[in-house]
């Protein structure tokens, strides 16, 4: 049973440290995030909203991060076969509901530039707080088939291969390949959504916006939808493509990969934030 465990020290001991370096650098990056959130915005604004859930759902990843320490340090699973299943979905539903609030949060910067006096009453904080609502309820309906495969697969292995689920249980006659085009779908969905609301707003500010006077903000603006982009081309895809295609070993480090996202948001959130500020003291300016 503990065979794939024995893969040789170095690579366990690297992805040990990995985990450790991103659990170091994201807790309080996404801490002090979230109480500036909290603190400034409280959740009046849509994207206040979106932000605020970004970081929750960092936040979740974030805390499961040090049993995934101990289990590549050590290549044992001390605790139950029910923590090594929540522990697991903290990580996915973290890669699902952070792609969805990324995408709104460009959604809202889209609805901002492009439709700004249209999308009034659309943007606003009760709807953003439905929006949220409804992925977090997406997330978790999806956790529902997931948690019992998973549960599956640690009754018939060793719980010791707890974070090796694709790795060593990747058959047909189970269900895992149909979550996995599940998880492939939502994040190919949301990058194209990123894709075209990247478009349109640089389509906007190059075409309505070319007064030199205003080239900081068309860089605040651009910059919030690049980061969006790195994050899903380098975070989010490689993994959701690496599930449909990949039964090996291989798929770990993919896995490495996308846990960085916890660490970019923050940066999402300082862009963002410095935008925002700026466009709501406009905004409540006398218009001559």
């Amino acid at each position: 049973m503990n065979n794939t465990m024995e893969a040789g020290p170095e690579p366990k001991l690297g992805y040990a440290l990995f985990y450790g370096s991103i659990m170091a650098l994201g807790l309080p990056l996404n801490a002090v995030s979230l109480w500036i959130l909290l603190r400034h915005h409280s959740l009046k604004t849509p994207s206040a909203v979106f932000m605020v859930n970004l970081a929750i759902s960092d936040l979740l990843l974030v805390i499961s991060l040090p049993m995934r320490v101990y289990f590549y340090a050590t290549g044992t699973w001390p605790l139950s076969d029910g923590a090594c299943t929540l522990i697991t979905m903290l990580f996915r539903d973290n890669i699902r509901s952070s792609s969805i609030f990324i995408t709104f949060i460009s959604v809202d910067r889209l609805l901002a530039v492009v439709y700004p006096l249209r999308s009034r009453h659309l943007r606003t904080a009760c709807n953003a707080l439905k929006a949220v609502g409804l992925a977090w309820l997406i997330v978790l309906v999806i956790n529902i088939p997931e948690r019992v495969i998973f549960s599956r697969f640690l009754e018939s292995y060793n719980k010791s291969t707890c974070f090796e689920y694709h790795h060593n249980h990747h058959h047909p006659h189970h269900n895992g390949p149909v979550i996995a085009y599940v998880q492939s779908a939502i994040i190919l969905t949301m990058l194209a959504v990123n894709i075209v609301c990247t478009t349109l707003v640089s389509w906007t500010l190059h075409t309505h916006l070319s007064d030199s006077a205003r080239v900081n903000n068309k860089i605040n603006v651009m910059l919030i939808f690049v980061m969006n982009l790195v994050m899903f081309i380098i975070c989010f895809l490689p993994m959701s493509v690496g599930l449909l295609i990949l039964g090996t070993p291989a798929l770990t480090p993919l896995v490495c990969l996308a846990t960085v996202n916890c660490c970019l948001d923050p940066l999402l959130y300082y862009f963002s934030l410095d935008a925002f500020w700026k466009k709501k003291e406009d905004a409540d300016l006398p218009r001559e």
